[in-house]
């Protein structure tokens, strides 16, 4: 049978349990269990061990929130441009004349390409006998 010293010692170094736990399960001071495990040669060692293996853990820790501070300020970006969209949208429909050619063609890019010589937006061929009369064919652009 196991007397007190041994029991604390093999729960601190094979069973990795701290200190407190270690007085909490046996039932002694926690001075005590101190007293007894750094009394013991490999007491050192554990502890730069352990030492070693709770900064690698906070610098995980640090890690996980700056990554997961930036997803959210990315997230707060996008939601806000989408916001300022939406409310562009919004007063562009809602005017009385309807909407400019230059806003079709923005929410509409994939459907218009450049022509250079004439300094206009075209409706690509692929979509030319697909779009409706009211879709302009050409926008100038300045």
């Amino acid at each position: 049978m196991m007397n007190n010293k041994d029991k604390i010692l093999t729960l601190f170094f094979k069973n990795k349990l701290k200190m407190t736990e270690i007085s909490e399960e046996l039932k002694v001071s926690k001075q005590y269990v101190s007293r007894i495990v750094r009394n013991d040669e490999r007491y050192t060692k554990e502890k730069e061990r352990r030492k070693a293996e709770n900064k690698e853990k906070q610098k995980n820790r640090v890690k996980r929130y700056i990554y997961q501070k930036r997803k959210k300020e990315q997230l707060e970006r996008i939601n806000a441009n989408m916001e300022m969209q939406h409310i562009q949208a919004s007063h562009e429909l809602s005017s009385r004349k309807g909407i400019n050619n230059r806003a079709f063609r923005n929410w509409n890019t994939g459907m218009y390409s450049y022509n250079y010589k004439t300094k206009e937006y075209r409706v690509k061929d692929k979509y030319k006998d697909k779009v409706s009369y009211a879709v302009p064919k050409k926008i100038k652009w300045k």
